[in-house]
C-alpha cells in the first residue's frame, strides 16, 4: 500500500512557494514515511545595495533504535542564491527538508538496517 500527498501553496504577491510531499508506503513489514518540504522565498535586491548572502546550513541527524525497530534519517539544507530576470536583481532564499522514517512492524531488527 501507497499513500502520497502533494502540496504546494503559493503567496498572493508569489513571492513566497511552499511544496511539500508526503509519502507513507509498507512493504515486507516494514513501513516507510518519506516526507520532503521546500521553501522559497524571494526578495527584490536593489543593484546598489551591498551583495551579503545568508550563510548556507547544514544538518543531517540519523537515528537507528533496534529495540523498537526504528530508523529516522533527517536532512535540513538552507541556502540562498542571486538571479538577474529582466534587468532585475533577485535574492532566492531556500530551506530544503527530507524526512524518512522506517518502522519494523513484523520483521527483525536486520531487515530494517538493510534498508
Amino acid at each position: 500500500m501507497r499513500d502520497l500527498v502533494f502540496k504546494n501553496l503559493t503567496s498572493m504577491d508569489k513571492r513566497r512557494r511552499i511544496i511539500a510531499s508526503s509519502e507513507v508506503m509498507e512493504r515486507q513489514g516494514i513501513r516507510s514515511i518519506i516526507r520532503r518540504h521546500l521553501v522559497y522565498i524571494i526578495k527584490e535586491i536593489s543593484k546598489d545595495a551591498p551583495l551579503k548572502r545568508p550563510t548556507p546550513y547544514l544538518y543531517i541527524l540519523r537515528e537507528r533504535n533496534t529495540k523498537e525497530k526504528r530508523e529516522r534519517f533527517f536532512c535540513r539544507i538552507k541556502g540562498s542564491i542571486y538571479i538577474i530576470n529582466n534587468a532585475r536583481l533577485y535574492l532566492i532564499v531556500f530551506a530544503h527538508s527530507l524526512n524518512i522514517s522506517l518502522v519494523g512492524t513484523s520483521c527483525p531488527p536486520s531487515v530494517i538496517s538493510n534498508s
